[in-house]
């Protein structure tokens, strides 16, 4: 049986039509990102202007570490490229973004608090660089997120109990930062089928403590001390006592003495 003419046009032109240009976000997504980091050994040669106008060819992108799936980024991987600079806000113009990984670069400044919007977000890895601030709470809203891998940076403050709340949390490192404060009871105390994680994933940070980790170190003096300072003091006290009253006996041992030779004195006759 022959297809109608009009069906068989319409077939034809389906599979003929050209890729769209790229989604708008992403363009504005690639060149923020580029634009704030740089790259002094040149592996993002042919992350240029032209390029941004269309980064995904159908299931292919013309950018150095980015894989696009249906027309829209979904990964951008540049691990090991010693790139400088920060992570420019809009990051969360890539919607689309399923996997993001700057680890083992030169990568200063916070986490943008943005990366929120990235809803389909699954991994999250900025490790091995020299990221500063807060761990921001807004990551809770990225529900899908498997792996959030921090370790080896300069981050600071407390980890943020929202982050507990993530279900499909399976992979959490924090280790070799700058944290204090406990660690949350919604990560250390996770039940049922949520991934517990153990004392790798907080070691190197010298202000944490709970459950892996052990507890708070207390900052005041320890008993042991404090009894030898007590015990120091009384024995410097009695010292210094003995030795007043030690002076207070010869002061008044040579008075009594003075007086006495002036008695006999008197009562020698003169001759």
């Amino acid at each position: 049986m022959k297809f109608p003419t009009l069906t068989m046009l319409i077939l034809i032109s389906s599979f003929s039509i050209p890729p769209s240009s790229s989604d708008p976000n992403d363009q504005s997504c690639l060149t923020k990102l580029f634009e704030s980091i740089s790259d002094p050994n040149h592996n993002l040669m042919n992350w240029t202007k032209p390029t941004f106008s269309n980064p995904c060819s159908g299931m292919l992108s013309n950018l150095a570490g980015a894989t696009c799936n249906n027309g829209r980024i979904y990964k951008l991987s540049l691990p090991n490229l010693n790139l400088h600079g920060s992570i420019s806000p809009f990051i969360s113009n890539c919607t689309n973004l399923q996997s993001l990984d700057l680890s083992n670069n030169s990568l200063t400044g916070k986490i943008p608090p943005e990366i929120q919007y990235l809803v389909n977000l699954a991994v999250l890895n900025l490790s091995s660089n020299r990221i500063s601030g807060n761990i921001p709470p807004e990551l809770s809203m990225c529900a899908y997120l498997n792996v959030i891998d921090l370790h080896d940076n300069e981050i600071s403050g407390s980890i943020p109990p929202q982050v507990g709340g993530l279900v499909r949390l399976s992979v959490f490192d924090v280790s070799n930062n700058k944290l204090s404060g406990p660690i949350p009871g919604s990560l250390s105390n996770r039940t049922g089928t949520l991934n517990r994680f153990n004392a790798s994933s907080y070691l190197g940070n010298k202000g944490l403590y709970g459950y892996p980790l052990g507890p708070m170190k207390s900052k005041g003096l320890s008993v042991v001390v404090i009894v030898g300072i007590g015990l120091g003091s009384g024995l410097l006290s009695l010292l210094l006592s003995f030795t007043i009253v030690c002076v207070w006996l010869r002061v008044a041992e040579h008075k009594m003495a003075i007086e006495q030779q002036g008695k006999i004195s008197q009562l020698m006759p003169e001759y």
